[in-house]
C-alpha cells in the first residue's frame, strides 16, 4: 500500500454531529489517525439521525454516522468529571490537531480552551468551529443549521428562480451549511499544520460557521457594501433565459444567456412559427416573456423527449442542456464508476454500505477507506491502554464509574 498524503498526523476529534466530524474525516481519509471521543452510552448524535436501514433506528447503522466516520478509532469519555478531564490532556498533549465543534464557553468551562491546551502541547494545531466563531457580539449564541443558513445568507438565495417571485427563503438541501464549514475547518487546518511542521509552532484555527456559508455566496454577498443594493435571488430580469423543466423521465435544467443560444434552440425545437418573431432576439425581451410565452411551450415540446436525448440534443444544438440527475441517476453513473467514486464499506453492524468517495483521484498517495465507522468505544483499550498506558482493570473501573 502507498504512503497517504497524512500518514503520520495525529487528530483528536471532540466533535459530534456534521460540521466537526465532516473535517476529521477528510483528514483521516487521506491517511491522519483520529481519534473520536463519543459520550459514554448516548454517543455521537449523528447516530441517531438517520437514514437507517429498512427505517428501523439503530445506533450503529446511521447512514450519516458511518459515512462521517469512516477510518477513525473511537473511545468513549466523559469529559465533564475530573479523570475524564485528565484523559483529555492525556490525550492532547499526544497529538497534532484537535478539532472541536462546542460552544466557546463550555470549552472554557471545561479548561480545554486553547490558552489552557498550548500549555500542554505547544506544537497543538486546535481549530475551533462555532455557529458565529470564537470573537464577536454573537460568539456566545448558539445554533442549528437551519439558523445558520439564513445567518449566512444562503436560505435567502436558495428559490432563485423566476416563477416564485414572493416565495420566502428556504434551507438548501443536504446539510449544505454543516459541510461547507467542515470543508473549510480542514482546508484551514492543514494550511495550519503545515506551518506546524516547518515551525514547530501550533496555532488555533477560528472557524466560523455563518463566515464559512456566507463564503459560499462570495459574489453575492458584497454586491451591498460595493452598488448599495442587495442581488435579486431571481432570474430572467435582466434577460436571462433558464429554469428547470419537466420531460419524459425526470427533469432537464436549460439556461439560454445569449443571442446565438437562442437562435440553436429555435432550430433545436424544429423553427416553430411562434419562436420566429424577431422580438425575441432581444435578451431583455426573452427574459419578460419567458414564464408566460416561452416556458409553457418547451414544457410541452420536452415531455416527448427522456433526459439523455434532451441532454445530447442542446449539446449539439450549442444550448447549455444539463440533466437533472436523480440519486439513482448518480449510482448508475458509468462515469463514476469508472472513476471509482463510490465505495463498498463493511460495517460489522451495519454489513456492506455503498458511500460517497473523493473528488479527486492522487496518483501517488491515494485516498482510501481502510476500516469502517467505529462501533461505540470500539477502540477505548487500543488507545487506553495501549497509547495511555492504562490496564485492563483501569478500564473495567472507569467503564462501572461511567468515565469511558
Amino acid at each position: 500500500m502507498n504512503k497517504q498524503a497524512l500518514t503520520g498526523v495525529k487528530v483528536l476529534e471532540y466533535a459530534q454531529f456534521v460540521a466537526g466530524p465532516y473535517c476529521t474525516k477528510l483528514l483521516a481519509d487521506l491517511g491522519a489517525e483520529v481519534i473520536k471521543i463519543e459520550p459514554p452510552g448516548a454517543g455521537d448524535r449523528s447516530r441517531n439521525q438517520g437514514p437507517f436501514p429498512n427505517d428501523i433506528p439503530h445506533a450503529e447503522k446511521s447512514a450519516l454516522f458511518l459515512y462521517l466516520n469512516t477510518n477513525k478509532l473511537g473511545v468513549t469519555l466523559d469529559t465533564g468529571i475530573p479523570t475524564g478531564k485528565e484523559i483529555f490532556h492525556k490525550l492532547v498533549e499526544n497529538v497534532d490537531v484537535l478539532i472541536d465543534d462546542n460552544h466557546p464557553q463550555q470549552m472554557r468551562e471545561l479548561g480545554f480552551d486553547y490558552a489552557t491546551l498550548r500549555q500542554i502541547n505547544p506544537r497543538l494545531v486546535m481549530t475551533s468551529i462555532a455557529p458565529f466563531g470564537q470573537n464577536g457580539p454573537h460568539t456566545e449564541y448558539k445554533a442549528c443549521p437551519l439558523n445558520l443558513v439564513h445567518a449566512g445568507m444562503l436560505g435567502y438565495m436558495t428559490p432563485w428562480v423566476s416563477r416564485w417571485p414572493d416565495r420566502e427563503p428556504l434551507q438548501p438541501g443536504g446539510m449544505l451549511g454543516e459541510y461547507g464549514a467542515g470543508l473549510s475547518a480542514a482546508t484551514a487546518t492543514l494550511a495550519a499544520l503545515y506551518v506546524q511542521r516547518m515551525s514547530g509552532e501550533g496555532q488555533h484555527v477560528d472557524v466560523s460557521k455563518q463566515e464559512a456559508i456566507l463564503a459560499l455566496n462570495r459574489v453575492n454577498a458584497p454586491q451591498f457594501p460595493n452598488d448599495g443594493e442587495s442581488d435579486t435571488r431571481f432570474v430572467n430580469l435582466s434577460g436571462l433565459l433558464g429554469d428547470i423543466v419537466p420531460c419524459k423521465d425526470g427533469h432537464i435544467v436549460f439556461q439560454i444567456n445569449e443571442t446565438h443560444h437562442w437562435k440553436g434552440f429555435v432550430q433545436l425545437i424544429g423553427n416553430p412559427e411562434w419562436a420566429r418573431d424577431p422580438v425575441y432576439l432581444d435578451g431583455a425581451e426573452r427574459g419578460r416573456r419567458f414564464q408566460t410565452e416561452i416556458r409553457p411551450r418547451v414544457i410541452e415540446w420536452a415531455k416527448a423527449y427522456t433526459k439523455e436525448d434532451l441532454y445530447h440534443k442542446g449539446q449539439a444544438a450549442n444550448c447549455p442542456f444539463a440533466v437533472v440527475n436523480s440519486a439513482e441517476d448518480i449510482v448508475n453513473s458509468e462515469h463514476l464508476k469508472s472513476r471509482g467514486f463510490f465505495v463498498d464499506v463493511d460495517h460489522p453492524a451495519a454489513g456492506k454500505i455503498k458511500q460517497p468517495g473523493a473528488p479527486f483521484i492522487m496518483s501517488e498517495t491515494p485516498w482510501q477507506v481502510q476500516s469502517p465507522a467505529p462501533l461505540l468505544g470500539q477502540h477505548n483499550e487500543q488507545v487506553y491502554c495501549d497509547r495511555l498506558g492504562y490496564d485492563k482493570h483501569d478500564l473495567l473501573t472507569m467503564r462501572k464509574a461511567g468515565i469511558i
